[in-house]
């Protein structure tokens, strides 16, 4: 959902500075293939929370979260901006020009323990299915449906990961 504009250089994608802006998320851990890792998102103090516990057992290994917006018109020239707390661990982010793409076009980020703005070009964005680089261009597209952050660093571990705002700059 497309919440308000900040300015001509900016869209404001997700704001989390209500709870509301949380019940549109849905949660993809890796029982969807018989893992049993776990997480929850939530809303607390102007901020959504991603957390939960790694696991890998039963072939498991990830956690992660996903939102389908409106379209947001973009470019490859354009940023992806995470106003994140983060734990110090490693995360991944997910876009998808449709939202019934079989596969998503991802990023890692890491995150340095306190309150930052993560900042990443799209078309630095690479293709990738199940884990796996697949082979087509990096993004290269003027849209986007669907936003996703992921967990797994092949570790067994707690994570969590407070996001503040997600938009757009060009």
């Amino acid at each position: 959902m497309i919440f308000s504009i900040q300015n001509m250089f900016s869209q404001e994608v997700i704001n989390f500075s209500s709870a509301r802006q949380t019940k549109n998320w849905s949660i993809v851990n890796d029982d969807v293939m018989g893992g049993v890792s776990t997480s929850k998102f939530y809303y607390d103090d102007n901020k959504a929370v991603f957390e939960g516990e790694i696991s890998l057992k039963n072939n498991g290994g990830f956690a992660s979260v996903r939102c389908n917006i409106k379209k947001v018109k973009v470019s490859p020239n354009h940023t992806i901006n995470l106003l994140v707390d983060g734990d110090g661990k490693e995360y991944q982010i997910r876009i998808k020009k449709n939202k019934n793409d079989y596969f998503s076009y991802v990023h890692n980020f890491k995150t340095n323990g306190k309150n930052e703005l993560i900042t990443i070009q799209l078309s630095e964005f690479y293709p990738s299915f199940r884990g796996r680089k697949i082979n087509k261009e990096n993004y290269n597209h003027s849209q986007i449906e669907q936003i996703s952050i992921l967990f797994g660093n092949k570790v067994e571990e707690k994570f969590k990961l407070k996001i503040e705002k997600i938009f757009f700059n060009n």
